[in-house]
């Protein structure tokens, strides 16, 4: 019989033939394909239980594998080695080193959220495709992603602070990334932010007095003051405390 999806079998265990005849009866073709038995034991009981506690993994143990969430996935239709099923699948067996293995192709997920539309059973694919990626990082087997240092830098100044700084959470993204700001205003996209801000057409055009009205004064200085005296919202450290104390106990809970 035909096998679907053989690129997830491990090919020392497919035994093929391009002529097979059983018991006299010639079984050449799509038939002549066998898989051999495997006895996995390499397994985590509890791995399905860590994926549920992140979020986006809660209603992983749903899935009844009726394909709907590849079928429709954007990114299945360019690899084929992409495939939400088979990492579900392997979530609620416990076959952690499945999810390693394809560690560099989980993150291509581009949350189009069309399986999780199609899901019959309300699983969520694209959150389980977040959960997976984020116990990868987690656990160390991929690098943490930009948006997960983002994230930290926010949260970060949320529990000192209770609110957020924008200038000082662009300037720590960007060291923590090893992002050059300077080459990033000469030729990447904040230097053409700047640039439109200031609408420096009217430069060119010799509308000297038009550009320096509009050039942005106050903004600029009113950033550089907080990133010196770092804003904080009134009464907080008692609230921060408890939300810190919060956070640990369901990180290690």
């Amino acid at each position: 019989m035909p096998i679907h999806e053989k690129s997830l079998i491990d090919p020392n265990q497919v035994l093929s033939a391009e002529k097979l005849v059983i018991e006299g009866v010639d079984v050449s073709g799509h038939w002549n394909t066998m898989i051999l038995p495997r006895t996995v034991a390499d397994y985590d009981p509890e791995f399905q239980k860590k994926i549920k506690a992140l979020p986006g993994g809660e209603n992983v143990h749903r899935c009844w594998q009726c394909g709907s969430c590849t079928n429709s996935c954007t990114m299945y239709a360019i690899n084929t080695d992409f495939n939400p099923r088979y990492w579900i699948y392997c979530t609620n067996l416990g076959l952690q080193s499945e999810i390693v293995k394809d560690k560099d192709i989980i993150w291509q997920c581009v949350s189009c959220n069309k399986c999780t539309n199609s899901c019959p059973k309300d699983v969520k694919p694209e959150g389980v495709m977040k959960a997976l990626q984020h116990w990868l990082e987690a656990e160390g087997h991929v690098p943490v992603s930009q948006s997960t240092q983002f994230d930290q830098e926010f949260t970060r100044q949320c529990l000192e602070r209770g609110r957020i700084e924008d200038s000082e959470v662009m300037f720590n993204f960007f060291r923590k990334t090893g992002v050059d700001i300077v080459e990033l205003v000469k030729k990447g996209w904040l230097g053409v932010f700047v640039a439109r801000m200031n609408n420096l057409p009217l430069l060119r055009d010799g509308k000297l007095g038009k550009f320096i009205a509009r050039l942005p004064i106050t903004g600029p200085l009113k950033m550089g003051w907080m990133m010196l005296f770092k804003p904080r919202t009134r009464g907080w450290g008692k609230t921060g405390t408890v939300l810190q104390t919060y956070l640990e106990e369901q990180k290690h809970g």
